[in-house]
This record gives structure tokens, sequence and C-alpha cells, in this order.
């Protein structure tokens, strides 16, 4: 965390410098030739005192951190919910570079069980899940979140400790499986990562699987059809786990991008064209490629490869359509009370509007969601889709009515195959 506060106050005391420079050039330039032994002893003053400060907050950094890894008593920072939350914070908005510079902070696609990891092997799984059954609930949270946030409105309602997780447990029989995972990288090299674990989880699973859900929330819903698109290769060679995967959720995930994405860069484009603003655009182009991917939902590596992020311009987007084998949903909220009318379509959920949560291109393109398998909720927002009655009800009704398989059994009564 010192390495990279320093390097966080180092970066803020640049830009600053930045847009010193930047005013201070348009200044003399106005005046002309003039000027020149002025802005001679005035920049030599600005870079002597701004190398000061970034030496000075640095050295801040490094004291503060040795002084706080003295006291931490051995603790980690995930030990505690808001450690949690601010790693999750942290990783999503910078995961790249805190992969690269403060790799310690940075988070990896993993189970999680009351918080803590869980090893993909056969011993750690069986003492983590008990009452493990063949069938699993695997969720997948969005940017910035981790596998608490599943529990977001519980508590407001009087219901803590109650998910769609435990819901599902009990009513169908499927044991949730939680994951956590940094959301500041790119959304494929996260599928690549749930790729790997859902094959050694199945693989390490103490009864032998006979489904898999996969429900994802925002960022989530499109880092499981990568991981999809990416098992089955365009190939036969399928990975084993993906002949599991029934039927996916997806909640608000921005199939064809969010807005505001879009508009943030459109603004670090246009802050780009004077020397003044430079800096601005420097420090918007900082956020993570995770959030960048979010800009159109690239879901593929050769999307990305050796581009310019922040680069102005239309982008490569590789159609990847829904994977065959499996039911696909959609559950999407808007604003507005009512989810059909031209407000709906305007707003959204306020961070995704549901052409995007559809897939719908308009084209040949779009995504291949039956009319049925599309439900709309009005008057709720984004976040509501974490954790909602209305929600869950009817994710609760597609996964009874399974008319291709066996219906789930009841808890308590024995596993059919």
């Amino acid at each position: 965390m010192s390495r990279l506060a320093r390097l966080t106050l180092r970066g803020s005391t640049t830009r600053i410098h930045e847009v010193h420079r930047g005013i201070a050039g348009r200044a003399f330039g106005a005046v002309g030739p003039a000027a020149a032994p002025v802005r001679a002893v005035h920049d030599a003053i600005a870079e002597a005192a701004y190398a000061s400060v970034g030496v000075a907050l640095g050295a801040g950094a490094r004291v503060a951190g040795e002084a706080a890894a003295l006291r931490a008593d051995g603790r980690e920072l995930d030990d505690a919910r808001a450690g949690r939350v601010t790693l999750a914070i942290l990783n999503g908005a910078h995961g790249d570079l805190v992969r690269r510079e403060a790799p310690a902070l940075a988070l990896d696609m993993t189970v999680r069980v009351a918080g803590r990891p869980v090893p993909a092997e056969p011993e750690a799984l069986r003492d983590a899940f008990p009452e493990a059954t063949g069938r699993l609930a695997v969720f997948l949270h969005g940017l910035t979140e981790t596998e608490i946030s599943w529990c977001y409105s519980a508590e407001r309602r009087g219901e803590p400790g109650v998910t769609y997780g435990t819901r599902l447990r009990e009513d169908l029989g499927l044991t949730p499986v939680y994951l956590r995972y940094n959301t500041g990288l790119h959304i494929s090299d996260n599928g690549r990562s749930l790729d790997v674990l859902l094959t050694a989880l199945v693989d390490a699973w103490p009864v032998p699987v006979q489904d898999v859900v996969l429900i994802g929330h925002s960022m989530g819903g499109l880092v499981a059809r990568s991981a999809l698109h990416q098992a089955h290769g365009g190939t036969a060679e399928a990975h084993g786990w993906t002949h599991h995967v029934r039927d996916t959720v997806t909640l608000g995930s921005p199939h064809l991008g969010a807005p505001l994405e879009r508009g943030v860069h459109r603004l670090a484009a246009g802050l780009a064209r004077l020397p003044e603003t430079q800096p601005l655009a420097r420090l918007l182009s900082l956020r993570s490629v995770g959030i960048k991917d979010l800009r159109h939902g690239t879901l593929v590596e050769a999307d990305w490869t050796d581009r310019d992020l922040d680069a102005i311009g239309p982008a490569p987007r590789t159609h990847v359509p829904l994977h065959d084998g499996a039911r696909h949903f959609v559950v999407l909220a808007t604003l507005s009370r009512n989810p059909a009318g031209r407000l709906a379509d305007l707003l959204g959920d306020l961070l995704v509007p549901p052409r995007s949560a559809t897939g719908d291109t308009g084209d040949d393109d779009r995504l291949t969601f039956p009319p049925d398998h599309v439900h709309r909720l009005g008057g709720l927002h984004h976040f509501d889709l974490l954790n909602h009655p209305r929600v869950y009800e009817q994710i609760r009704t597609w996964l009874v009515d399974r008319p291709e398989g066996p219906r789930p059994s009841a808890p308590g009564e024995r596993m059919t195959s």
C-alpha cells in the first residue's frame, strides 16, 4: 500500500505540475519572445518545487506505510469487511496498475466462503461445502464489487444473510458458489481465469456435478460469456465444465457496452485537445482496462491486443453469440415504473439501458434471447438487481421450469441423474 501510495502521490504531483506548465506556457506564449528570461527563471523554480514536493510526498508515504506495518499485528486488509470493499474498489478502478505495481493487493479469481478463499481442491472443497449437491449456482459479481455485494439491501429489508444463493439452496437444492475476482482486468482475462477455475472446480467437487447455473451481475455476466466462448474455442473440444452449464442468468449486464464509459472516453478525448487540460485527460486514462472494456462490452482478447484503448474512432468488436447447449436469461431493471415506456429506454437502470442488457444491436448480430427469457422490472435500479424478491422469483421460475431435463429435487430428496 505504501508503494502504491507513493506512486499515486507522485503521479498527482506530476499532473498538477503539467496543468501549471500548460497555463504558464499559454501566458508566456501570449507575451512573446520578451518573456523568455522570466520564463526560464519561472520554469527552473517550478521544476525544483514540484520535484521537492514529489520526493517529500513519496517519503511520507513510505514512512506511513512502515508505521502502519508495525501496527498491523499480522492482520490482512481482507480480514475486515471495509478492507474487502476497499480492495474491490481499488482493483476495479485500477486493477491492471495494482497488479503491476502492488501485486500483493491484486485480487485473483477465487471461490470464497465467509470471505476466505477456498482452493479448488477436493479436501478444501469438502470442508467448505459439507452439504454439497451436484447442482451448482455460480455467482459472478460486477465492477468494484465482491461476493458480499449479493447481500445488498437484504439487511435493509430485515433479512440479513438472505441472498439468491441461500434461497436457491433452500428452494431448489442448488449449492451456491460465490466467486471474487479483479474487475479491473480485461474481461477476456477474467474469462480465461474463470475457465481455469471452473475446470478445476468441477473436477474436484465433492460429488459428481450434474449441472451448473451461471448468474452474473453487470460485468459478471460478460465474464461468464467470455469464459464460455474461450472454453469452447470454436471446436468440439470444449472444456468439460461447459457441458454442465444448463442455464445462464445475466442481471443488468451491458452486453453492448455502458453509456457512462463511452461518455468518459469522449470527455477524455476533449480534454486532451488543450495543453491546460491534457493532464486531466491523462488522469481519466488511468482508469482500468476492465472499465474500458465496458465501452463496447469487449469479450475477446483480439479486440484490445496492440490497440490504444484511449484512441478516438471506431473500435473492433467481435460478435460472440450465446453459448449453444444452454438456456440464457436476462433480468433488466428500469428506473421508470413502466419498463416498456420511452423513459425506460432513455434512463435504463441508471447505468445500463435495456437494449444493451438484451444485446439488441438491431441487426443480425443481436443476441438471440427468446422473448420469454427476458424479464423487465420497473421501478428498480442497477444495484437492486443484486438482491431483490422480484428478481429472485423470476430466477426461480425459470430454473424450476426445465423441459429439456430433470426438474430439481426438493431439499432432502434423493437427487436423480
